[in-house]
């Protein structure tokens, strides 16, 4: 998968170069993310930006921590032939002061809640979810803790 990131409102760091390796694990723990056509988009913003972005394209006045827009369904990204020109998988949003308050609280380093944070949203992208059950969630937060894990970030989801 090819990443198309920008970088505002965020502090220093090499944001780029983090989005490119929660990326290249999330396509190791989900197989249809490594497809060679696909692009994503990843926006590292102000809480007002995805704040806006929530309201105008979900309909939730409130911020968030992520917001995740897939282009295509779960159903055409299994079908996506190999050849081909590139196919737009969706778009990414991280809201920075929410993500490093939600790092702070938790006592880990930005980049890892930054990583798990992009990893959530690519699942998305890819179709999975973790609203309807909670067997859905369970097997998303599985997912998500075993590319971490190949990024050297521990569960995020554990005690």
């Amino acid at each position: 998968m090819q990443l198309d990131c920008d970088v505002e409102h965020w502090p220093d760091g090499n944001w780029e170069a983090l989005a490119e390796r929660a990326a290249r694990a999330a396509g190791e723990g989900e197989p249809l993310l490594a497809h060679p056509r696909l692009i994503a988009s990843i926006l590292f913003t102000s809480d007002a930006e995805v704040h806006s972005l929530n309201r105008e394209w979900r309909a939730r006045d409130k911020p968030t921590n992520v917001l995740s827009f897939p282009m295509l369904e779960r159903g055409e990204l299994q079908g996506l032939a190999p050849d081909g020109p590139p196919v737009m998988l969706g778009d990414i949003a991280l809201a920075h002061a929410t993500c490093a308050r939600e790092a702070a609280d938790k006592g880990v380093p930005l980049d890892h809640h930054a990583a798990h944070l992009i990893v959530h949203g690519l699942l998305h992208l890819a179709g999975h979810d973790h609203v309807e059950s909670d067997a859905q969630a369970d097997e998303m937060e599985a997912i998500e803790t075993a590319i971490l894990a190949k990024l050297g970030i521990n569960d995020p989801y554990g005690a």
